[in-house]
């Protein structure tokens, strides 16, 4: 799955992170492996005029999805037959978000997470239009969401395990090597030869 990003907002922002958590949705959506998606982080102003242009709306937003014109909805990207498919592009405003962020009581980046799950739904078709639609795509957004951190958290306690076995097994002298397998020996110490 190729998911590019670009930052022009002027915003530092973990963006490794943003594509993490579009990857982790699209993946869970049953999205082609093959898909591509754009993801672009704007100014407020650049946001404004996005807004306007394609909304007809004044002032900026915190999230916009703009989908392929050529994707065809009876063949959507999520379904299991799909071949490669350009999804389109998430534009993501942070200066916006920041503020919506500190009203939620969490951070910058957990509304950045929750506004890049909330374009890759409406890449994919979904809307909020309606009461019944709405509580259909928050709903899934909100699980998705729930999981993703989940995961991160599980990934992030794993990842701190094996670094404290490793230090842990660094000072008792059994450093583990890149070639160490399971029920594999561990690496020869090199010779004074060198060879």
């Amino acid at each position: 799955m190729s998911i590019e990003i670009a930052n022009e907002s002027g915003v530092a922002v973990e963006e490794t992170s943003i594509v993490a958590a579009a990857r982790y949705a699209l993946d869970r959506m049953g999205v082609s492996a093959l898909a591509e998606l754009s993801v672009l982080l704007v100014e407020l102003e650049a946001m404004a005029d996005l807004h306007e242009r394609w909304m007809d709306l004044p002032g900026p937003t915190d999230v916009m999805a703009f989908p392929m014109d050529e994707l065809d909805s009876a063949r959507r990207p999520d379904t299991a037959a799909s071949g490669p498919a350009l999804l389109g592009d998430i534009v993501l405003c942070p200066e916006f978000a920041r503020e919506q962020a500190k009203k939620a009581g969490h951070s910058l980046l957990d509304e950045l997470h929750l506004l890049t799950v909330h374009g890759v739904l409406h890449l994919l078709g979904y809307d909020h239009a309606e009461p019944a639609e709405e509580r259909e795509m928050f709903g899934l957004q909100n699980r998705l969401l729930a999981d993703f951190k989940t995961t991160i958290r599980e990934e992030r306690e794993t990842a701190a395990r094996e670094s404290a076995d490793a230090r842990v097994l660094g000072v008792v002298g059994l450093e583990r090597t890149g070639t160490d397998e399971p029920g594999g020996s561990a690496a020869e110490p090199p010779s004074e030869s060198g060879r």
